[in-house]
């Protein structure tokens, strides 16, 4: 795969990642829903912390939640440099197309998420009890590398109490599927399941081609 796919590929996923985060918080208050279908809803909820919601000082008691908020933000910056830079290599080194996809999908989805944290809280005000504005005259609800991720995807399939049989949960009010993600929460999810299910294609060696120079060499001889 080119750079020029790869980074078309990239800019899709983020264009519609934000086109639909920003849609959801300018049109609906924190908690609106809507039912799409029995299974699929539009809820929107805003994430403070790291996958499920979990902060970091929901870990370590002794940070405070401003320090959590901005300790996460700066290592999803560093962690997306990172798998920035190996996208570069797999793409130059001419890795598989399986797993230059696959990092293409987790670098678009990080970087998506990236964007929510780090602009969010100038762009908009809040969501408490109304539809945010973009660019409010009186100022963001948060500064700079302070602002919250917007999910909205919601696919309550299931709801109920599991049978009493089964250990540990058994009797319990179950609901699958809880979480709310988004778009660029899907694209990581999917780039890791690649990585995990089609392992050997995408880690294989592919075989070298000749330059034009060895190609001629080797015809000579």
């Amino acid at each position: 795969m080119s750079p020029k796919r790869a980074w078309l590929f990239i800019f899709l996923i983020l264009l519609i990642d934000q086109v639909s985060k920003v849609y959801i918080k300018t049109h609906y208050s924190l908690g609106e829903r809507t039912e799409v279908v029995s299974w699929f809803q539009i809820l929107f909820v805003e994430n403070d912390g790291m996958a499920w919601g979990t902060t970091l000082s929901d870990i370590f008691s002794f940070i405070s939640d401003k320090s959590a908020k901005l300790i996460l933000t700066l290592f999803r910056i560093i962690a997306v440099s990172f798998i920035g830079y190996w996208l570069f290599s797999v793409i130059k080194k001419k890795k598989s197309k399986v797993l230059i996809v696959a990092v293409i999908l987790i670098f678009a989805g990080a970087l998506g998420n990236i964007l929510d944290s780090v602009f969010y809280g100038i762009l908009f005000n809040d969501s408490y009890g109304q539809v945010a504005a973009f660019l409010p005259e009186e100022g963001g609800y948060a500064g700079l590398f302070y602002g919250k991720v917007v999910d909205m995807l919601h696919f309550p399939i299931w709801e109920g109490f599991l049978p009493e049989w089964i250990p540990f949960f058994g009797g319990q009010h179950f609901r699958f599927f809880e979480p709310v993600f988004n778009i660029a929460d899907m694209a990581i999810s999917s780039g890791i399941g690649i990585l995990i299910f089609f392992n050997q294609r995408a880690f294989r060696e592919l075989p070298k081609t000749d330059t034009p120079s060895e190609a001629s060499h080797n015809n000579l001889t």
